[in-house]
């Protein structure tokens, strides 16, 4: 119950920052999901959907405005990684979601799969940052990079205003909504998540072709 009450109040406060200041405040929110901040991505994103449905915003501004604020703060974390390395776990802030620890499992999953771990790692608040942050620090190309990440906040960012369009219909029911529709959006991602870890093992046990070359040769002679 505590941490249903401690989401309300957050999506309540950006909410009021939203409808306040407008686009301007829908890019900053996003921008700084990324770097950090303690805020759901899918929160400003629902409520820009339900601006539009009232008539509030519009879904040509406010479209391209929440995938510039996403791209904004996901270029910022990609080049600090790039010029930074594992140094950016020191940086102020950015820090507390990036650490070592993650950092060093978002690159092991870049050496096997490459920048497509995005598109599995955006579902998840706090990954999402350590994946931008592993392109950078791998040196993955900025234009593969951005093409990969951009479609993948294209159909997460729409995915999650057009909820919040259609749920502005239902009211007093609109967080019960909002709440499963999250929930079943984790499950999905975990369910994925799991699938792409057990497919790494099952690929890891397997005997590397120079591993299996110097036997066959010293049994040759």
């Amino acid at each position: 119950m505590f941490l249903l009450a401690w989401e309300i109040i957050k999506f309540d406060t950006v909410r009021q920052w939203i409808e306040r200041y407008g686009y301007a405040a829908l890019f900053g929110f996003l921008f700084t999901c990324g770097l950090g901040l303690p805020v759901p991505e899918d929160i400003p994103l629902i409520i820009s959907g339900i601006l539009i449905f009232h008539g509030k915003m519009s879904p040509f501004i406010a479209g391209p405005i929440a995938w510039l604020g996403i791209m904004s703060g996901d270029t910022v974390l990609y080049l600090l990684g790039y010029h930074l390395g594992h140094n950016v776990s020191r940086v102020p802030f950015i820090g507390k979601h990036v650490n070592a620890a993650r950092l060093q499992r978002a690159e092991k999953l870049f050496v096997e799969y490459g920048v497509w771990v995005i598109a599995v790692g955006r579902l998840f608040m706090g990954v999402r940052g350590a994946m931008v942050v592993a392109a950078g620090t791998s040196r993955f190309k900025y234009l593969k990079f951005i093409l990969v990440d951009g479609l993948a906040a294209v159909a997460s960012g729409g995915m999650f205003m057009c909820l919040g369009y259609w749920g502005a219909a239902k009211g007093p029911a609109l967080w019960e909504t909002v709440r499963e529709f999250r929930l079943g959006t984790v499950i999905v991602g975990g369910i994925g998540a799991v699938i792409l870890f057990t497919f790494i093992w099952l690929r890891s046990r397997k005997p590397s072709k120079k591993a299996s070359q110097p036997a066959s040769a010293g049994q040759a002679s």
